[in-house]
């Protein structure tokens, strides 16, 4: 992957699954909603001083949220942070930078 660009959509992996429930309490807190569904289903990924992952999240049936979760390099030791959201996508919507 080129740093600064953002790699193509991929399945969600168990690895990109996990890294969603790191955040999901941060999202939670942010739109004051609770999500009993928090599925990964596709993400991208951009290699910068660290890593950003775009991630589609079903929430329910038919609502999906795409996140944005920053991971610092690991000598900085710094916890997966939310950095943005975009809320009542669908599951055609393209998961692009944001």
């Amino acid at each position: 992957m080129m740093c600064g660009g953002c790699s193509s959509t991929k399945p969600a992996t168990a690895e990109i699954q996990a890294i969603a429930d790191k955040v999901k309490s941060q999202l939670e807190e942010k739109v004051n909603k609770k999500y009993p569904l928090f599925k990964a289903v596709e993400y991208k990924s951009q290699l910068v001083a660290g890593t950003n992952y775009f991630i589609k999240v079903q929430v329910d049936n038919d609502n999906f949220v795409h996140i944005r979760v920053f991971e610092s390099l690991p000598h900085e030791n710094k916890p997966l942070a939310l950095h943005d959201y975009q809320a009542d996508k669908t599951k055609g919507d393209e998961l692009a930078y944001f």
